[in-house]
């Protein structure tokens, strides 16, 4: 018994929590890909500081990963997918590009953004939004129409905020926090868990405008600034 022929596939949806199915918002590839890239970075900061001769490296942050994949279209009818021979119906691949533009390029009028994305093939489960493409004609019938065409994809991934933070779970004294207080919270102890040190909360209140640090009023939003900004 064969093996069932596994397609990468892409879906589209209207929100960022990727519940909301965009219609008609499903692309197979004709032809999976031969390989796929990611690619990641981290951010880092060299600002030499007053007094220093030697830049101070210091990380900044982990930016969403870009993910980079290749679509191939034939209709020349050489290839051969699940035993039927991939022929030309008439318009070429023109039909196949054109739906892989209305799932990922779309842009979502009711969000007023571009559609999210999920990508799944195999052990491949990819979050992001296509951020560039480049699609190359290559083989054309006499009238023109073309038969093949490669389309160089780069996504971008996407992670919403909520999830971000739990997932960083950063608590750098070099980068800007904001915090809810909690019943109990005391605005010495909230900057010592930020900057390892409860001197700067005076400063603290100060930045937030806070008259009263002795009685912090729960859901309140505090905003901690970087280190620096406080000395």
């Amino acid at each position: 018994m064969s093996k069932k022929y596994s397609k990468l596939k892409i879906t589209a949806y209207s929100d960022e929590k990727f519940t909301k199915k965009v219609n008609e918002g499903e692309f197979e590839t004709l032809l999976n890909p031969e390989s796929y890239i990611f690619k990641y970075k981290v951010e880092i900061n060299n600002t030499q500081a007053a007094g220093t001769s030697a830049n101070a490296v210091k990380f900044t942050r982990i930016p969403p990963v870009d993910f980079d994949l290749d679509f191939f279209f034939d209709r020349t009818g050489a290839i051969m997918i699940e035993g039927k021979n991939n022929k030309d119906e008439g318009k070429g691949i023109i039909d196949d590009v054109e739906k892989l533009k209305k799932v990922v390029l779309a842009y979502n009028g009711d969000e007023h953004k571009p559609n999210y994305l999920k990508i799944a093939w195999g052990t491949l489960l990819f979050n992001g939004i296509l951020t560039e493409m480049d699609i190359t004609f290559k083989l054309f019938k006499p009238d023109g129409t073309p038969l093949r065409a490669v389309a160089k994809a780069k996504f971008k991934g996407f992670i919403e905020d909520e999830l971000r933070v739990a997932k960083e779970n950063s608590q750098s004294p070099d980068l800007t926090h904001v915090r809810e207080v909690k019943d109990g919270d005391k605005l010495p102890l909230m900057t010592f868990r930020i900057y390892g040190d409860s001197k700067y909360y005076l400063e603290v209140a100060r930045v937030n405008g806070i008259t009263n640090f002795r009685k912090l009023v729960a859901g309140q939003q505090i905003f901690f600034p970087p280190i620096e900004e406080l000395s």
